[in-house]
């Protein structure tokens, strides 16, 4: 695992394949970390990309930022902007899944300039940024002692790997140990902590509303990867935004719920690399 010091503080990141590849940047969701894309970065880096999967500060990451960082959504799209800018980084396939498919969103009304293709798997869109429950989820993490004595229930693998936690939104089964280190930074580190009340402190739910007005001029190819077995991001909302971008394509994913990168990573690394080709 790699590091790189940026003015909101440590990211930490995966990154595979040579060098001068095209980038591949990936973005995740909240309370998950940089495996939620399981190997699909490193089969898209053994076909020549050069891809970087960090963990944001999305309430999985390992160090928290600096104090006083911009941390709301659109401040965590300027961080995802920030590693781009640190590492130089253009013409740059950005891959979104669920939260990290807002931040995608938002980076591109912030600065698409670094942006040459965008990958969408299910994700908040429109007026569903999250979807109930998890509004009620972004809403509770507001207020750090009653969020850290909710999850403190995940402690207990059967039930943080069941439907009342992660069981919604993977079909495969969840190892112990991957969703594990989903919850531990959390219940280990204050300042992580203290970094998720400020993401859900400044999260509104409107942040998308009027996104379709900057999606609409974002004009690279867009690939939309959905899910249609997902019970929180129904399919309409992948058909929504496809017919929002000028330039995009969508692939359906039977038998995949929100975690489509968990769900059929070897069919999502063919499909990319197929569309990039």
């Amino acid at each position: 695992m790699e590091h790189i010091d940026l003015p909101a503080g440590t990211i930490h990141y995966r990154a595979y394949g040579p060098e001068d590849g095209q980038p591949v940047v990936f973005v995740h969701g909240f309370l998950v970390d940089t495996d939620l894309w399981s190997d699909v970065p490193e089969r898209l880096a053994a076909a020549g990309y050069r891809t970087y999967a960090p963990t944001w500060p999305l309430a999985s990451h390992t160090t928290a930022m600096t104090p006083g960082t911009d941390l709301s959504p659109r401040g965590v799209a300027r961080v995802v902007l920030s590693f781009l800018e640190a590492l130089d980084l253009t013409d740059v396939v950005l891959v979104g899944s669920d939260t990290g498919g807002a931040v995608s969103q938002l980076l591109l009304d912030e600065d698409a300039s670094r942006i040459g293709r965008l990958v969408l798997t299910n994700c908040d869109a429109f007026d569903t940024f999250p979807p109930f429950p998890f509004d009620r989820l972004f809403q509770l993490a507001r207020h750090e002692r009653v969020a850290r004595a909710v999850l403190q229930t995940m402690r207990w693998s059967w039930l943080r790997n069941s439907k009342l936690g992660f069981g919604w939104l993977v079909r495969r089964a969840l190892a112990r140990e991957e969703s594990r280190a989903w919850i531990t930074p959390y219940l280990t580190d204050a300042g992580v902590r203290r970094d998720v009340t400020a993401f859900a402190r400044g999260w509104t739910g409107a942040e998308l509303e009027e996104s379709a007005r900057w999606l609409a001029r974002f004009e690279q190819p867009v690939l939309v990867c959905w899910g249609l077995d997902d019970p929180f991001f129904k399919p309409r909302l992948g058909r929504q935004l496809v017919g929002t971008f000028p330039d995009a394509t969508l692939v359906d994913f039977p038998g995949a719920r929100t975690f489509v990168s968990l769900d059929q990573p070897e069919r999502l690394a063919q499909e990319v690399l197929a569309w990039l080709a």
